[in-house]
């Protein structure tokens, strides 16, 4: 696993270690950035499921000004850690070993907006539609954001959710990812 593009381009990324965790595969990470925008002029981030951050690395090396990471698993805390650590980008991150939900709740008390948001949960634990209604009611994304939803290709998910709506779907072997946006 490598960084794509942006200021960390071709930087290396520790995997966390065992099976618990199914790293975005580098095909998937650059059609991912090619969806919502390959480069940002600033904004923050969101990295839930984090895994090894690959994902919102990705994003701070392409112009976030900040991301928080979020994982439940300890490996993948100890993983995020020592990847921001090592490209330098501890300053811009935040690591938080919680749960999804429990992670939108905090976020949301501190009015926390987001310009990219990455849901990446395991394909066997999918609760994709709460989040997102979560995300929606707590108003996380920011008007000019996007939410990025990866997911096991048979998954169906909704076109709209609440104000949010699906722009762009797309399968990658058995990976699917979906693009929400603001309606209007």
């Amino acid at each position: 696993m490598r960084v794509i593009s942006g200021s960390k381009k071709g930087r290396s990324l520790k995997a966390v270690p065992g099976t618990s965790t199914r790293p975005t595969t580098d095909k998937v990470k650059e059609s991912i950035f090619n969806m919502i925008g390959p480069y940002f002029d600033g904004g923050r981030g969101l990295d839930l499921f984090a895994g090894s951050g690959g994902l919102g690395i990705e994003a701070l090396s392409r112009g976030f000004e900040h991301c928080i990471f979020v994982d439940r698993d300890f490996k993948a805390i100890q993983t995020i850690k020592s990847n921001v650590k090592t490209l330098e980008l501890a300053k811009r991150a935040q690591v938080y070993r919680n749960d999804a939900e429990r992670a939108l709740h905090a976020a949301a008390k501190r009015e926390s907006g987001f310009r990219g948001i990455f849901l990446d949960p395991p394909y066997k634990e999918q609760k994709l539609k709460a989040l997102l209604t979560m995300i929606d009611e707590y108003q996380m994304l920011e008007e000019d954001g996007f939410i990025v939803v990866e997911h096991d290709k048979e998954v169906e998910l909704p076109e709209t959710v609440g104000d949010l709506e699906m722009t762009r779907k797309e399968t990658y072997g058995i990976t699917g990812v979906a693009i929400y946006k603001k309606r209007g």
